[in-house]
């Protein structure tokens, strides 16, 4: 029996202004920005390099909060790894062709959005500092 192999996806909690980013997938899912572990990348660089690529802010990867396997309908699983992060710079926030939309989500507006429940959990350990 061989060993089973996932995709792995990097992906940082950040805030900008108390509130937190997130962008709209084309399966209607608010998610975290980040993205594709690239072969021969370390984590770390791979969620600053998408943290710029999809949202055009510069940050520094903090502290790991989560990781999960993430069972995508109809395309099997994905482990998702999840990092605090702290914005350097982020001169005109805005995101890439890869999502349909940007939301800078407060505390309060979190429970009414369709956000898979690992990317919430990353969240409130962000939130909490834990």
């Amino acid at each position: 029996m061989s060993a089973p192999r996932f995709p792995v996806s990097i992906k940082g909690v950040l805030a900008i202004d108390g509130r937190i980013p997130l962008l709209l997938n084309e399966r209607g899912e608010w998610e975290l920005p980040g993205g594709r572990l690239e072969a021969g990348e370390q984590p770390e660089a791979a969620l600053a390099r998408e943290l710029f690529e999809e949202l055009n802010v510069e940050a520094r990867v903090g502290r790991l909060l989560d990781c999960w396997l993430y069972a995508i309908a109809g395309h099997g699983e994905v482990l998702i790894v999840a990092y605090a992060c702290t914005v350097l710079r982020g001169d005109g926030l805005r995101h890439s062709a890869e999502h349909k939309a940007l939301r800078l989500a407060g505390p309060d507006e979190l429970e009414q959005l369709s956000i898979p429940g690992g990317y919430r959990r990353a969240i409130e350990r962000f939130m909490r500092g834990t």
